[in-house]
């Protein structure tokens, strides 16, 4: 029987690079085109069965390239799968006519992408479906990855390409890297998806081994770690100011502060614990699909974004606006927490929030608590005058793992920005 060929037609190449990787263990051909023009060029010369086309391109846009393949009497009837970041309804709707069977929304979600393909190619794909959720982000050339749940295999592969796209949206050669395992019944049978897991973490961050620690309670995580001389020099600990200790540049701050890292830890850690919802989250299948934007089409879809920053402080409003006024996103400034959650429990609806701390009247952590108890949902990231551990702490004590410390520059506010609104992942 004929193998299938799918052509991938993305101007990422961690994008092409992932989904090939994926489709090729499922003994199908795969093609890719770093763009519009490369992407006609192998329509027309390898005929393949299906195409995965993103609709941001460029030499020639998404249009044309459906065009010139509607009038290749050969590659007309060849189905396509349109990926996008964000579309307009009224140019999708204009595009259906080119024999669109189905449009994905990244991050993409590899379990509607087997399901689509199944539907349209007839070739049978087999996904691990072990609830998982892994988030990552990075903090002061940190990078912070929580695991909960369990351990899934399609996620942790998927991890391999997020961390390289944070890493490159950063400019991190060897970042330092804290890995948070919520408590989960692991035991021997678990071992080769936790090997997966750290040799995925300390492969595609570079990091030395010294420069990665784990926060668990596990004691098979423990006990697996020191048994294996390769990962030796990684420490495991089960309190959140240990595990930042060399990791975070200044010095702790005593008992207190020794209490309230426990106090946090025991939220992250805890195995019962709901599902934060407070940032974008890449990793996911469709079921925890969320909004979120690309580094490469966030020019081409600002226009459409919709900021806010609760700040008491005139300068920082400017400055945010300043900084997303250059992709024309729309920018609300709030001087204070109570009018802001007024707003938002009347029905107001931002794509991100930048929210500080130290406000009169209502601070920034009673506004989290705020949204937590009205169950609103929008992602968040902390503005902070506080020391580096200090901001850590409480922040992750409300459930925000995204934060900048001020005083802030306008290529920081963007690349957080980009970090929780894009992605392909």
């Amino acid at each position: 029987m004929k193998r299938k060929t799918i052509l991938i037609v993305d101007e990422s190449d961690l994008f092409r690079e992932y989904v090939k990787s994926r489709l090729a263990q499922f003994n199908l051909d795969v093609e890719t085109a770093i763009n519009g023009l490369d992407g006609t060029a192998k329509i027309r010369n390898v005929l393949p069965d299906a195409v995965l086309l993103d609709y941001h391109l460029s030499r020639k846009t998404c249009r044309e390239v459906l065009e010139e393949k509607a009038r290749n009497p050969n590659a007309a009837g060849i189905p396509v799968i349109l990926t996008a970041q964000k579309i307009d309804k009224s140019r999708l709707l204009e595009l259906m006519s080119f024999n669109i069977k189905k449009v994905l929304m990244k991050p993409i979600k590899i379990d509607v992408l087997y399901q689509t393909l199944s539907e349209l190619l007839g070739v049978q794909f087999e996904i691990d479906t072990t609830p998982c959720v892994i988030e990552a982000h990075v903090n002061d050339a940190i990078l912070f990855i929580e695991i909960a749940q369990g351990m899934n295999r399609e996620k942790i592969e998927l991890l391999r390409f997020k961390i390289a796209e944070l890493l490159e949206l950063y400019g991190i050669a060897r970042p330092r890297v804290l890995v948070m395992i919520s408590d989960m019944e692991l035991s021997f049978v678990d071992g080769p998806n936790l090997e997966a897991l750290l040799d995925t973490v300390l492969a595609s961050s570079r990091a030395k081994n010294r420069h990665l620690k784990i926060l668990t309670r596990s004691g098979f995580v423990r006990a697996f770690v020191q048994g294996r001389g390769a990962y030796a020099d990684i420490e495991v600990v089960d309190d959140l100011r240990k595990a930042m200790d060399g990791l975070l540049a200044d010095p702790g701050t005593g008992d207190s502060e020794s209490e309230r890292g426990q106090i946090i830890s025991d939220r992250i850690l805890s195995a019962d614990r709901k599902e934060s919802s407070q940032e974008s989250v890449e990793m996911r299948f469709d079921s925890e699909a969320r909004k979120t934007l690309s580094l490469e089409t966030l020019r081409e879809t600002g226009k459409g974004l919709d900021i806010a920053v609760v700040d008491d402080d005139f300068v920082i409003q400017e400055l945010i606006k300043t900084s997303f006024g250059a992709i024309s996103a729309r920018v609300t400034p709030y001087s204070e927490g109570r009018s802001f959650l007024e707003a938002m429990r009347n029905g107001a609806s931002y794509d991100l929030v930048f929210l500080d701390i130290l406000m009169p009247g209502m601070n920034g952590y009673e506004v989290l608590d705020g949204l937590r108890a009205g169950e609103i949902d929008v992602p968040v990231i902390i503005l902070s005058a506080l020391g580096q551990k200090e901001a850590v702490l409480k922040a992750f004590q409300r459930g925000v793992k995204s934060y900048l410390i001020k005083p802030l520059k306008p290529e920081q506010i963007l690349r957080k920005a980009l970090e929780i609104l894009k992605a392909n992942f």
